[in-house]
């Protein structure tokens, strides 16, 4: 048998290698045209008649909005363009988000999905939702009787 003298730092570098390739190959897939690498994030209230959701997406105008609605869920989707600047040279970081988005919601009642209202103000959607009439609560008058039932006894 023939002995082989272990080389740990060569297969540590081995191993860096493979990973660098990895990880390559994943921001190759992430930044390419059309692929979804951000979500607005949510937040839906539930009112006596209606369901009120804002969706905070910063930075982008309201021309780049597709808001979907059913009435059992919405679609929001977009997309946030960044600034095209002669000078890159210039820039050393940046963690802000760009490119296409979409978040579905899935609503915990039926709405009237024609009724619905919005408004975009300062990176704040605001979506108004009425409930569907068949959920929206009733009130029914219960009338009591002053009189107590009788009860007979021995």
């Amino acid at each position: 048998m023939r002995l082989v003298r272990w080389q740990p730092f060569s297969e540590m570098e081995s191993l860096r290698r493979q990973m660098d390739r990895m990880f390559d190959e994943l921001l190759e897939i992430n930044n390419q045209p059309g692929n979804t690498n951000w979500t607005p994030a949510i937040e839906l209230k539930d009112e006596e008649n209606q369901l009120i959701l804002r969706a905070e997406i910063p930075g982008v105008e309201a021309k780049d909005l597709n808001i979907e609605v059913t009435r059992e869920a919405i679609s929001i989707s977009g997309e946030h363009h960044s600034e095209k600047r002669a000078e890159d040279k210039g820039l050393y970081h940046s963690e802000l988000r760009y490119g296409k988005f979409q978040r579905i919601v899935q609503l915990p009642v039926p709405v009237e999905n024609e009724q619905v209202k919005a408004e975009f103000k300062n990176g704040i959607l605001t979506l108004t939702l009425p409930k569907a009439e068949e959920l929206r609560r009733k009130v029914f008058k219960v009338n009591l009787t002053t009189e107590q039932p009788q009860i007979s006894g021995s």
